[in-house]
């Protein structure tokens, strides 16, 4: 086990499944007291367990974070059983992907999840992240973005306009928490094979070797990548090795926006 957290409390939300439990797997490796927030109970308490058994520290609090006393409570509990927030990974996303013809509930859902419960969660991790270090403040908050928030994308309108809206966030609240010595950075990955990703594939009707013969050529690496290459750029800057790092982004996208 590595020490880049250790003793330090991480809240990952949607740290059930793809990127978000391979945040919460390397987050306890390195030494960290991992919450895996997600709506997903049975692989939530699942992953929270494995952690355990394989000597790391995690517990598993159900979360909608489209809703403000999920979010309102996720911390308040974070609170009680270790007193502290240390690290804010802000994972969860709902994939609605559409073009205009997208009706009002799918945007409504959209930017819910995506854009008001990012900002619902960091809201009240920030209010707990003030009081560290002896109410000088001190914190790490890492978003999910994307390069959807860069690049135009057919029939992509919902989703690549809530990640566009999160990259910008994140800018904003790094100036806002400067003074607290909160970090705010995202990270934008490229196609990443996770369990979303396999449900657009199978929405779609393509077979897993036409969708890595379709996808991995976008990336000038000529690959998808896997939830782990995220979670360690998401490890970087949630540790104290990116202490001067704030209000950027980390491109882990196989080159995708260079072409």
């Amino acid at each position: 086990m590595g020490e880049r957290l250790k003793g330090k409390v991480a809240i990952v939300t949607g740290g059930a499944a793809g990127i978000g439990r391979a945040t919460c797997e390397l987050f306890a490796e390195e030494g960290a007291r991992v919450v895996v927030a997600d709506v997903d109970e049975p692989q939530g308490h699942a992953l929270a367990n494995a952690i355990g058994h394989d000597g790391g520290q995690a517990v598993f609090v159900r979360t909608d974070i489209s809703l403000e006393d999920d979010a309102r409570r996720l911390v308040a509990e974070v609170m009680h059983r270790f007193g502290a927030v240390d690290v804010l990974v802000n994972n969860a996303a709902t994939f609605v992907l559409k073009g205009i013809d997208a009706s009002v509930a799918e945007w409504q859902q959209s930017l819910g999840v995506n854009v008001i419960g990012t900002s619902l969660v960091t809201r009240y991790a920030f209010e707990a992240m003030k009081e560290n270090d002896g109410g000088k403040g001190k914190g790490a908050i890492v978003n999910l973005a994307s390069i959807s928030s860069f690049v135009a994308q057919p029939e992509f309108v919902t989703y690549s306009a809530t990640k566009a809206a999160v990259l910008q966030m994140t800018r904003n609240l790094a100036l806002d928490f400067a003074p607290f010595n909160i970090r705010v950075n995202a990270v934008c990955p490229g196609t990443i094979v996770t369990q979303a990703t396999e449900r657009h594939r199978a929405t779609v009707g393509m077979s897993m070797e036409a969708f890595m013969k379709l996808e991995g050529p976008k990336h000038i690496l000529n690959r998808v990548g896997q939830p782990r290459e995220v979670a360690c750029a998401i490890l970087f800057l949630a540790s104290d090795e990116a202490s001067f790092i704030t209000a950027t982004h980390l491109m882990v996208d196989g080159g995708y926006v260079a072409r």
